[in-house]
């Protein structure tokens, strides 16, 4: 409708994925960065996932369009399969021949056979799989174990799944750990950010034949607030804007416009992920399982005495078997509350079960209310908050004084909840945003160590000997605050602020490179942050 009316040589926002149309943004380019590495290493995995339209085809299909004549790669796109079926799409995407009926030894040994041969050839085999958010746990380990045939240096397939976020979360579970370890080369795909959908724009316009800015700044702002920065949204933002420009006979779009088109099609779309939810505050504590088999004990014992003092006192009068009844009543009271407490923590640990939104919760003790893609750990962080992944026992969290999101186990199923505070024998935990209060001795047999701390740094990189800008103003004062000392008030990396950092590092006790990497920095942070919630002592409420 609109292009003889613009002159477009064809529609520009079509989302029919098009080679001609590829826009590589920066973090495109890292993603697909991370991807070749992780392929071109020795391990068998790589993974890409993203948010539905923020470009995880794109990417792949550059992924494929750049790999090296020694390469021979085959594209599953709907992996609703089962392990057979898996193979025999594996086995059609590279025209191999198997019988009917078949069995996964079969298929599995002409699969073989063919890598083998490409291996002899000098040629490496990579399976592209899309949606791969949909294979199932058998499926999964069915890849994995083709990957199993490797020489001293490299596997013999490569294996590249690209899915939406909850393929992160499949791939967490204890059933596929195996398989996760293999992931070599890992990235997940955040939408555009404002500059880039400007460009993104732009470069589309182009390509179809019209240099014009059409979009007017005002317009191209309210696009990138409405579509979040997701390249598919965009475009059916702007194709439903271009159709209104015409109708309203406009020869370029303006906020209103815009504004309209936002309306017009995301009245249509679920709402996003990373919508902002508004703060709650937490609701009551609940009883430990140890005080609740505590009260359950009790009131046994309080039933049995009950029962004695009616069999011993039958005869008394009445009003004694009046009181007896409502001892009972009470301890009837007791027990529904002892079971509906209990009932309701296993529906908290049900709800715990993904790490971003235990994530969310820490970073509400920050007072920030953060999306899904902020609190991903792994690949969302958005500076100056980065997050740190490792395993300690208690002493060392106790040390650092800060929350941390732990990964908890029941019957060998992870979970996530927020450290919020230590007492004498107690910790009190965010499960699901609401505190729990458990015993010491409780952590100890549902904890293994892992934990997830998040730290704050206006500081955004490395920095060494010879660097310079604010950053290193940053570090100076930073430095010159936990060591005592008057600032450098240098805005150059030179050998007087290296010692300083070499000074800092030993006294910390880390290698003392004079480097200030990340682990100087969260030590720093640690020692310098006032606004950070304390794991010892802290009464600000944060929820």
């Amino acid at each position: 409708m609109y292009k003889d009316y613009f002159g477009f040589v064809e529609e520009p926002f079509s989302i029919v994925p098009s080679s001609k149309y590829l826009f590589l943004s920066a973090r495109h380019r890292e993603a697909l960065s991370h991807l070749q590495i992780g392929l071109n290493s020795g391990g068998g995995f790589a993974m890409l996932t993203g948010e539905v339209g923020t470009g995880k085809t794109t990417v792949s299909k550059a992924m494929l369009a750049n790999l090296e004549g020694n390469w021979v790669a085959g594209l599953i796109l709907n992996p609703t399969f089962s392990e057979i079926e898996l193979l025999e799409a594996i086995c059609d995407e590279f025209s191999l021949s198997y019988e009917q009926p078949t069995s996964l030894k079969q298929l599995s040994q002409i699969i073989n056979n063919y890598l083998l041969d490409n291996h002899q050839k000098g040629l490496q085999t990579l399976v592209l799989i899309d949606e791969a958010q949909h294979l199932s746990r058998q499926v999964l380990e069915q890849l994995r174990l083709l990957t199993n045939l490797e020489t001293d240096s490299h596997k013999l397939l490569k294996v590249l799944l690209v899915g939406q976020p909850e393929l992160q979360h499949k791939l967490q579970t204890i059933e596929l750990r195996q398989l996760a370890q293999r992931i070599t080369g890992r990235y997940h795909l955040l939408p555009l950010v404002e500059k880039e959908i400007a460009d993104y724009i732009g470069f589309r316009l182009r390509i179809s034949g019209v240099n014009d800015a059409l979009f007017s700044d005002k317009a191209i702002r309210v696009i990138a607030s409405h579509s979040q920065g997701i390249p598919r949204l965009i475009n059916l933002i702007c194709d439903k804007a271009l159709h209104y420009a015409v109708l309203t006979q406009q020869r370029s779009v303006d906020h209103k416009v815009a504004t309209k088109a936002c309306e017009d099609v995301l009245a249509y779309q679920a709402p996003a992920l990373h919508q902002s939810q508004p703060i709650k505050s937490p609701t009551n504590h609940w009883l430990s399982p140890t005080l609740l088999a505590l009260v359950v004990a009790v009131s046994s014992y309080v039933g049995l005495t009950a029962w004695q003092q009616w069999q011993n006192l039958q005869t008394e009068h009445q009003m004694q078997q009046q009181q007896t009844l409502q001892l009972q009543s009470e301890m009837n009271e007791l027990n529904q509350l002892a079971n509906e407490k209990q009932r309701r923590f296993v529906q908290l640990i049900e709800q715990s079960r993904s790490p971003m939104s235990a994530m969310q919760s820490l970073y509400r003790l920050w007072g920030y209310n953060a999306s899904i893609v902020d609190a991903d750990c792994e690949y969302g962080t958005q500076p100056p908050f980065h997050c740190f992944q490792g395993a300690a026992d208690l002493p060392e969290i106790v040390a650092s004084n800060r929350p941390v999101v732990l990964t908890l186990y029941e019957q060998q199923k992870p979970y996530f909840a927020v450290l919020r505070s230590i007492h004498n024998d107690s910790v009190e935990l965010l499960l699901a945003g609401e505190r729990v209060q458990l015993p010491i001795t409780w952590l100890n047999e549902h904890w293994k160590g892992q934990f997830r701390y998040l730290w704050y740094s206006e500081i955004l990189q490395t920095l060494k000997l010879n660097n310079s800008g604010e950053q290193v103003l940053i570090l100076d004062e930073l430095l010159a605050k936990v060591l005592n000392a008057k600032p450098l008030n240098t805005a150059t990396y030179n050998d007087a602020l290296q010692k300083r950092v070499s000074a800092f590092q030993s006294w910390q006790g880390l290698d003392a490179d004079g480097v200030a990497g990340n682990r100087t920095l969260r030590q720093l942070d640690r020692l310098t942050s006032e606004n950070a919630p304390r794991l010892l002592g802290d009464t600000r409420e944060g929820l």
